[in-house]
């Protein structure tokens, strides 16, 4: 019997000119009214395992699902921590937020649910798609910049389906997004304007939180806002990881740092 897809369709990269054990998928889904992007990295020698444990990791401002790929290498990175036995094996799933002018902010507005695309669609396109990936595997989530506040509030507020965040050189509240874009704030304005501040969203779900991390270079345009974020969650006694390295807002220093995001989800698997 013909297995029932969640979407309309999925179309999925031929197996014979994949290269690095990277595949594409593009995804048609009521979620956007359209069609998305996921970049995976499968990693190599696994196609006879079942329940791996995946990263969501998510992009910033212009990027899409080539960017940590194609501008970070995470999957070199992750091949040689898997070949090394510092990590074990992982699928890392880069989806595009739904490519909604400069940055959508991963959340939902302009009758599209750019936050439903992320937490319900992309790990059901895994599901469907990768015989690796099951509703047994663990759910983890990351990102940069814009990527690290869709990360940070997407993984608290789905807390049943994530189960640790990471974030890098984050967003922390949604007025941020104007360091970045020339759109107007009020394009991405919720009803609910909890769901706009990382802080409030982590708040909201203080009670069932899963373990959380995020790290910020020191010479980062969004550096005082991740040690704010830090303060205010120490201040509410928030258990949480807060790191600060050498660094900018640039790629350097998530292709360096990004590692940190994958060992912190290998301890809680």
């Amino acid at each position: 019997m013909e297995k029932t897809s969640a979407f309309r369709t999925i179309e999925i990269s031929n197996p014979a000119f994949e290269k690095d054990h990277l595949r594409f998928m593009t995804v048609g889904t009521a979620s956007l009214a359209g069609r998305a992007d996921i970049c995976v990295f499968v990693p190599p020698g696994t196609d006879e395992l079942s329940d791996l444990p995946v990263v969501i990791l998510l992009h910033g401002v212009y990027g899409s699902a080539w960017s940590w790929a194609y501008s970070g290498g995470v999957h070199l990175q992750a091949i040689e921590m898997i070949r090394n036995g510092t990590l074990p094996n992982m699928v890392i799933a880069m989806p595009s937020d739904g490519l909604w002018g400069d940055g959508s902010a991963y959340l939902p507005h302009h009758d599209q649910n750019f936050e439903q695309w992320i937490s319900k669609d992309v790990p059901q396109a895994l599901k469907e798609t990768l015989p690796q990936v099951s509703d047994q595997s663990a759910f983890f989530i990351s990102g940069l910049s814009m990527g690290g506040f869709g990360a940070l509030k997407i993984g608290v507020k789905y807390n049943q389906i994530f189960k640790a965040v990471s974030a890098h050189s984050s967003i922390t509240a949604l007025e941020q997004m104007s360091l970045f874009t020339g759109t107007d704030i009020s394009a991405y304005r919720q009803t609910d304007s909890t769901a706009e501040s990382v802080l409030a969203t982590i708040l909201n779900n203080k009670s069932n939180l899963p373990p959380l991390r995020f790290d910020c270079g020191d010479q980062d345009l969004l550096t005082r806002y991740n040690r704010d974020l830090h303060d205010a969650l120490k201040g509410h006694k928030i258990n949480h990881q807060y790191e600060e390295f050498e660094g900018r807002h640039e790629w350097p220093y998530w292709q360096k740092h990004v590692a940190r995001s994958l060992l912190f989800f290998a301890d809680n698997l």
